[in-house]
């Protein structure tokens, strides 16, 4: 029985973990840094502890200080949320080693997911279709145009143990290869701390679609759909939705299956996610996710199941307390990212949140810690809130997104409301018709 929560992580996806604990009677501990003192998560939270100065690596990255914070405040486990420490397998394994609960998956398992090869050996041997590649790193020493005549120009080259699209280089021609190995190497060195680079196909058009799975420690596994993220820029996600609308019942039944029997096979703990990218009728595995998404809540909507409250579940050491024939797919959900940056140039918008009026009505949902007065630091990402809103099919979901993204108000600091504005006014997203490179080429012609 987990009582007392200590929360490793900021802004809106604390306040998330910190009300689901509330609901079943856990208590929270908030941390936070010097820059965070006023932030809503810590007003909320039971107790709090300042951790730090603003840089995250003196505060929410500083692991010695997140375990003398649960050790002072009692607290039996630790949810790391997203980002941050929450895919750092070191951690993970200082916190049980220290006798916390670690809400999440187990060491070993985030270290094999955090790293692109060993993730795709592993699960290639579970039955998963993967991008053709480099089977394992490669180096300026290796016959790389030889691997890359076989897997097919253009390729992608791609840090080892990276995300968020650094450690990235598309290559088109074999006169580019040596170059961009050398470019993805120096970039996964200074981001990640390893320069380990692989070799894949780059797919021309696909889609980003991911599926959300949570599996307990009894050897019980279910999949939750399907979400499909392909709106992106710059490798980040900006606008997510379930279902797909690329995808038929038949197709989302058997990779979804696919995905909770490698978990059962895999011995995975907790929530995690499966990301491919679909082009052709094909699905191609690209990593995993060991951690609760950004984007969870368009599920939840779809399904009524609170992923969170799944994860702190299992953690205890509970069994699911539902199977596969019990979860229905219900309506359309979409959730728009709202960051503090202009809408135009990205050039990020911290400052004084002078007004904030969040949109409600029937199934909308805001997930953000803003509000009037309070002052969105320049230290951290910029996503400052999200919005979530269902509807009985797509075409009424994105009546109501459209009417919510005329009432969210937050002045004082400017964000990419509008962006998503024209976004669900476009024919292409109106029909559902576009891929993981539609978003940059959108913004390209606005220009």
């Amino acid at each position: 029985m987990i009582k007392k929560v200590l929360i490793a992580n900021r802004g809106e996806i604390a306040l998330r973990i910190h009300r689901a604990c509330h609901e079943m009677g856990v208590k929270t501990v908030a941390v936070h840094s010097t820059a965070d003192t006023d932030a809503m998560h810590v007003r909320l939270a039971d107790e709090s502890v300042c951790i730090g100065p603003a840089p995250s690596k003196d505060s929410y990255l500083n692991m010695h200080a997140l375990l003398s914070a649960a050790t002072i405040t009692g607290a039996d486990a630790i949810h790391p949320g997203y980002g941050l420490l929450s895919e750092n397998a070191e951690f993970a394994a200082m916190v049980e080693e220290h006798g916390f609960i670690f809400i999440g998956p187990t060491a070993d398992h985030i270290r094999v997911m955090g790293d692109k090869i060993l993730a795709k050996e592993a699960v290639i041997k579970l039955g998963i279709p993967v991008v053709p590649g480099s089977p394992k790193g490669v180096t300026l020493q290796d016959d790389v145009e030889a691997i890359c005549d076989k897997v097919g120009y253009p390729v992608i080259v791609k840090a080892s143990g990276g995300g968020g699209g650094k450690g990235m280089q598309i290559v088109r021609d074999h006169k580019d290869l040596r170059q961009a190995i050398t470019i993805a190497k120096n970039e996964a060195k200074v981001n990640f701390g390893n320069d380990e680079v692989f070799i894949e196909k780059f797919l021309e058009q696909p889609r980003h679609i991911e599926i959300q799975v949570l599996s307990d420690s009894h050897g019980n596994a279910v999949h939750l759909g399907e979400r499909d993220c392909s709106l992106q820029r710059r490798h980040q996600k900006v606008w997510e939705e379930a279902p797909s609308p690329a995808l038929t019942d038949k197709q989302r039944k058997k990779l979804g299956e696919l995905c909770a029997k490698a978990c059962r096979q895999f011995g995975y703990r907790g929530a995690g996610t499966f990301e491919f990218l679909y082009e052709k009728g094909e699905f191609f595995f690209i990593e995993m996710n060991t951690r609760v998404q950004v984007e969870h809540p368009v599920t939840e909507m779809i399904t009524g199941i609170d992923i969170v409250q799944e994860q702190i579940s299992i953690a205890a050491g509970e069994k699911l307390s539902f199977s596969q024939k019990d979860i229905e797919f219900s309506g359309h959900a979409i959730e728009c990212r709202i960051n503090a940056e202009h809408h135009r140039t990205f050039a990020p918008s911290p400052g004084k949140v002078l007004g904030y009026h969040p949109p409600g009505g029937l199934r909308v949902r805001v997930d953000s810690a803003l509000y009037a007065g309070y002052s969105v630091p320049p230290h951290y990402d910029s996503m400052v809130a999200k919005l979530i809103v269902r509807g009985k099919d797509r075409a009424e979901c994105l009546r109501r997104l459209r009417r919510s993204l005329e009432e969210f108000v937050i002045d004082g600091i400017q964000t990419i409301i509008p962006l998503h504005q024209a976004l669900a006014q476009n024919p292409d997203i109106i029909k559902g018709d576009y891929d993981i490179h539609w978003l940059e080429k959108y913004l390209s012609a606005q220009e």
